[in-house]
């Protein structure tokens, strides 16, 4: 299998790479407006045709896949560094929870200065628990990923199949009342708006709202609220990396295979729904169609993804190398972006926060993706970690790690 600088596996680099990039494309919706309408487009900036082609390309292609993956990626790359550390003569706890520690840290400073939608917080309480069984076999991981997402997946649908044949509600209101209800929604709208606003002026005043409101310990209620997802994505992966799924190890034809039949029917169930979300203009069944009936499909999008990605650029290639940059840095690119966010979006910076609708936010990522493919394999040229990693690294093993690489020897002269 190809490999990367220290012994990396390219594939999961380039695969690693495809998802943070992926994330983004969704994120920066959260990071330019309420949060509501990350859930629920109408809530706020979603008037033009561009928002609605923006929100669809991402809802059939992107929303929840590329989270997915990155959550089927930290789990097999925590059986990667539990097997290094082993290697190297040290103890598995003594490898895995000073890391999550350490993760665990990242993420509530990321939460709590910076943006709600952190994920890391959940990677490291989660990942504590997904260590108990990270030495099973190939067999009883499937098994026991399957549990864990059927237990968070099988209720959505009930609750959705539940929400789809339910009677609609009686219409029986007079145009009066209708006026009054419209005019209190616009009204609570306006107030989430400004005090969101206040809260983007600066780090500190996030902190500050978010502290003294109601979701102050949301990081930690992550892991009873969608625990068993993560936790079952995070055995996936490492089913995937035991098996040579993700380390590029299976025939191309099997890569073809698995990539034709779970991409198609991805599109094609992502497809229907936003259809049926369109048609119905986000009506009554959105939810299910929009989020209930979705989820149990992430899994087998983001599996797809990783076999098409693996098709596309397990040859390597200039392209394959700056993704695998992009991957080897994903930390500090994931972390990087919300850095970026902070700069467009809060008071000290640019102050755009509420101002853009979906398309017009959307129009940041192509420069992000840029920004990342340009300065990782830039700086990665020079250095042995991305910056963030690098700090990471430092803090979970307590000793300071040599950062820059070392410079090629001089040819002597005659």
């Amino acid at each position: 299998m190809p490999t990367t600088p220290a012994g990396r596996i390219h594939s999961l680099d380039v695969i690693r790479g495809i998802a943070v990039m992926g994330i983004f494309s969704v994120n920066v919706v959260g990071m330019a407006m309420i949060e509501s309408a990350y859930f629920n487009p109408p809530d706020y900036g979603f008037d033009g045709l561009g928002d609605r082609i923006m929100w669809a390309a991402n809802f059939v292609l992107v929303d929840g896949k590329f989270r997915s993956l990155f959550s089927i990626l930290f789990g097999a790359s925590m059986v990667l560094v539990l097997e290094r550390g082993i290697a190297s003569g040290k103890k598995p706890w003594q490898v895995h929870f000073p890391r999550m520690i350490v993760l665990l840290l990242f993420g509530l400073a990321h939460f709590y200065f910076l943006w709600w939608g952190d994920i890391l917080a959940n990677y490291a309480l989660v990942g504590m628990i997904a260590f108990a069984f990270w030495r099973l076999p190939v067999r009883l991981l499937l098994l026991a990923s399957a549990l864990s997402l059927s237990l968070m997946y099988v209720p959505m649908v009930v609750i959705g199949v539940q929400q789809v044949t339910a009677q609609p509600a009686d219409p029986a209101i007079n145009e009066g009342e209708e006026g009054l209800f419209e005019a209190e929604v616009v009204g609570i709208r306006a107030k989430e708006i400004a005090d969101a606003k206040a809260a983007h002026a600066t780090p500190a005043a996030h902190f500050r709202s978010v502290v003294g409101g109601p979701e102050v310990f949301r990081p930690f209620q992550s892991v009873p609220r969608y625990g068993l997802e993560t936790l079952g994505l995070m055995l996936l992966g490492m089913a995937g990396y035991k098996s040579g799924f993700l380390t590029g190890a299976w025939s191309r034809r099997r890569y073809r295979q698995v990539a034709t039949v779970l991409v198609g029917a991805s599109l094609l169930w992502f497809g229907l729904a936003c259809w049926r979300i369109l048609a119905d203009d986000f009506g009554p069944t959105f939810q299910a169609w929009g989020t209930l009936f979705m989820f149990p499909m992430h899994p087998f999008s983001a599996m797809g993804y990783a076999a098409l990605a693996t098709l596309a650029f397990g040859g390597g290639g200039a392209l394959a190398d700056r993704l695998a940059a992009v991957g080897r840095a994903a930390f500090t690119n994931y972390l990087g972006a919300t850095l970026i966010g902070a700069l467009l979006f809060f008071g000290f910076g640019f102050g755009l926060y509420g101002e853009l609708s979906r398309g017009e936010a959307w129009l940041i990522v192509p420069v992000v993706w840029t920004v990342m493919l340009l300065w990782s394999k830039w700086w990665l040229d020079r250095y042995r970690y991305g910056p963030l990693e690098w700090a990471w690294r430092c803090l979970a093993r307590w000793k300071w790690e040599p950062m820059r690489k070392p410079r090629a020897a001089e040819p002597a002269v005659a």
